[in-house]
């Protein structure tokens, strides 16, 4: 594709906790279809204390995706149907790494549909993160572990100044 399509909204919902450069990736390549897409962290109660705060998510995503004029970021509670409807957007993004994403996502796209009337489009994960996920990548880290390689410099810093204060590895 050499650009945007017609006047679409896409949503591309997650937890980014912490974002890595598997989310960057599908980040870009939507930023590339999609006129408008809104990285929108969601606030997951089945996630239980996650190591980044929403402001902090939300801030390091800001901060991933200045050099898009087309990115914007957000946060939502409840159901992503509801979101995609008060958001008035037209498609919902979701990154696939394995067949197991798929066999997940597949559910989630059929009832968001059928709640908000909204497709979901799937974006394959670039090879090189089909591995890497913010639950490894947190695992790694807090274990000593080099992760540079799988989230952005910004990400790094974050992570680093939440180590230093919160007193782990």
């Amino acid at each position: 594709m050499n650009g945007p399509i017609g006047r679409v909204h896409a949503i591309y919902p997650g937890s980014f906790d912490p974002p890595t450069n598997g989310h960057l990736d599908v980040i870009a390549r939507a930023a590339t279809i999609f006129p408008l897409v809104t990285v929108a962290v969601v606030v997951n109660p089945q996630k239980r204390d996650p190591f980044f705060n929403l402001d902090e998510r939300e801030e390091m995503l800001r901060r991933c995706t200045t050099e898009y004029g087309n990115v914007r970021v957000a946060h939502f509670r409840g159901l992503l149907a509801e979101f995609v409807k008060s958001a008035d957007a037209d498609v919902i993004v979701k990154g696939l790494r394995v067949v197991s994403d798929f066999e997940s996502e597949m559910a989630f796209a059929h009832m968001n549909r059928a709640l908000s009337n909204v497709d979901t489009m799937f974006l394959m994960s670039d090879s090189a993160y089909s591995f890497v996920s913010s639950s490894l990548i947190k695992e790694v880290y807090l274990q000593g572990g080099d992760v540079s390689k799988y989230v952005p410099p910004t990400v790094l810093e974050f992570m680093e100044a939440k180590r230093h204060v919160t007193g782990r590895k």
